[in-house]
């Protein structure tokens, strides 16, 4: 691969809320999970974990106790997420990995990242779209949310650090250019 095309995939990634019907190929999300086992993890310890989810009765039952759990909050943004029928923190991708890792590791989070970025970026090279979601990072230590990703495989040492949606992006919906910030770099030489 030329640094141009790996550069233009990087270029072209975009956060899509929006998505089909149409479900990621077993074929693709396995390429997409290869993806992230291969980002760097701290000692190369490789802690994390990868729980994909392609059930849409599963998904559903995920964003229902992530509102429940919403619905607690002290925050009134949040509880007004949790009581709106229509919310879905996933955006109804037809696919979600849920990524998670050892709380006792420091660099978990940052394991955890760099294997979100990777999954983006092979997404983005197979045609698929993406988002990141943090609500079930949030969520994740309330009782009921915490039982039912248990019954998903989740570890229960583990904290979920972020979500990958999945999905094929609503060609209706207009993806903003992105406008890069000015003096953001320092080269010192």
């Amino acid at each position: 691969m030329k640094s141009t095309d790996l550069l233009n995939v990087i270029k072209s990634r975009r956060s899509t809320r929006s998505y089909t019907e149409k479900q990621v190929s077993v074929e693709d999300l396995k390429q997409i999970l290869e993806a992230a086992s291969y980002a760097p993890s701290g000692m190369n310890y490789q802690t994390w974990h990868f729980t994909a989810i392609q059930n849409q009765e599963a998904l559903k039952v995920l964003n229902d106790v992530i509102k429940k759990a919403f619905a607690k909050s002290h925050d009134k943004h949040l509880q007004d997420r949790g009581n709106n029928e229509n919310y879905c923190c996933y955006y109804h991708a037809p696919t979600l990995i849920i990524v998670s890792n050892e709380a006792t590791q420091w660099w978990a989070s940052m394991d955890c990242a760099c294997a979100i970025e990777n999954m983006f970026l092979m997404a983005t090279s197979l045609g698929i779209s993406s988002c990141w979601i943090n609500q079930l990072g949030t969520t994740c230590d309330d009782e009921e949310v915490r039982d039912y990703i248990a019954s998903l495989g989740i570890p229960s040492n583990h904290k979920v650090y972020g979500c990958v949606a999945l999905g094929y992006g609503n060609t209706t919906v207009v993806v903003k250019d992105k406008v890069l910030k000015d003096n953001v770099i320092t080269i010192i030489s």
